[in-house]
């Protein structure tokens, strides 16, 4: 396998501290989807490699909104949950106080029983995660683009994918996978107690029972980018074979075997393509991931827990089909063209700025809001 995908933060640049001005714009996105309010008790989750500079930037926007701000630093996450003593029991106990959680950890909550979905979900606080995310380009990219903009985006790809029966993904290096029998997350606004929504926000999650088909493997989260061809086969929602260079990895990985858990189709056209790590750029408009997870040792399927064998894999330039019909193109999502999208962006400035899909023309802070 290569090394071309960053692992941690530890592998990622730190931003020089001037440039806390080119984030704030993304930083007051995140609080407003946050819904923070004065008065509130805030807590920074941080990882010790977290860039400092970010770090600055979110606690300066929520201390803005007279909120009582609170950082902890931590050591990382391990990938998979493989490392179970971590993180310290300190880290659930401050999340029981908070009103508001924001965590700039690398690897997202699936990876660990103490901050998994349902633990989140017994709590008050409202938890918003920046998974790989908490870096200077995530906050002046795909963060700028306008909240209410992107809700559009999302309640129009959630209903068409609410009414198809069959989605297709293909891609040019032979990815063929056809998903059935599934379920949508539904529309992510607004974020209430116990709810968990990732930052900057940027797709459609949906849930399948039968996923058949054949994956090349182009990154993921055991391998990176393999530097051989690795597929997998799947039928009926379980990986039935492994081929190619980085196989025993993926086996190593999850001995027990994998099933489909989930997958995601990127909406927001200002989060980075190039140069993003994976959870940065499965948001990209157009792009598209899927988590497999690890089977129980019976062989079973179990959504209720924590993914400790979670495998996320991207796709950056699918094609998507819904019932035949076409859905992203070559990785351009459809709805950028919609005539109704495109009227709402005016709102915001010239809507072939804002719904430009090029991430390399980062939009002015003025049509952030």
């Amino acid at each position: 396998m290569t090394v071309t995908a960053p692992f941690s933060y530890l592998d990622t640049p730190t931003a020089a501290p001037l440039s806390i001005a080119e984030l704030m714009p993304g930083a007051y996105n995140l609080l407003e989807y946050a819904a923070v309010a004065a008065g509130e008790q805030v807590l920074i989750l941080a990882e010790h490699s977290t860039d400092p500079v970010v770090i600055q930037a979110i606690a300066a926007a929520a201390a803005y909104r007279n909120a009582d701000v609170h950082v902890l630093s931590t050591a990382p996450f391990s990938a998979g949950g493989w490392d179970r003593a971590t993180p310290s029991p300190l880290l659930p106990a401050a999340h029981g106080a908070a009103d508001v959680v924001i965590s700039l950890t690398w690897w997202g909550e699936v990876h660990t029983p103490h901050l998994f979905f349902d633990e989140i979900a017994k709590r008050r606080a409202r938890f918003v995660s920046l998974h790989q995310t908490a870096t200077a380009a995530a906050l002046s990219t795909g963060a700028r683009f306008p909240l209410d903009l992107y809700f559009a985006l999302e309640a129009r790809a959630t209903a068409q994918l609410a009414a198809a029966e069959e989605i297709r993904v293909t891609t040019a290096l032979g990815t063929d996978v056809t998903f059935r029998n599934f379920a949508t997350a539904g529309h992510h606004a607004p974020l209430t107690p116990g709810m968990w929504r990732p930052f900057p926000y940027g797709g459609v999650n949906f849930y399948p029972d039968q996923t058949d088909g054949v994956v090349v493997i182009e990154e993921s989260t055991v391998t990176g980018v393999p530097a051989e061809r690795t597929t997998i086969e799947l039928a009926n929602n379980r990986v039935t074979a492994i081929e190619g260079g980085a196989a025993a990895a993926l086996r190593r990985y999850a001995p027990n075997g994998y099933y489909m858990r989930h997958a995601l189709i990127g909406l927001n056209p200002k989060v980075r393509s190039a140069g993003g790590t994976q959870f940065e750029r499965e948001k990209h408009a157009g792009a598209f991931y899927f988590g497999l997870d690890g089977l129980t040792p019976e062989g079973t399927a179990d959504r209720k827990g924590p993914g400790h064998a979670h495998c996320d894999c991207q796709f950056d330039t699918p094609t998507i089909t819904l019932d035949g019909k076409p859905f992203i193109e070559d990785g351009h999502l459809l709805l950028l063209d919609d005539p109704e999208i495109q009227e709402l962006a005016r709102k915001f400035g010239p809507a072939d700025i804002l719904l430009d899909p090029n991430d390399r023309l980062v939009l002015p802070p003025r049509y952030s809001r």
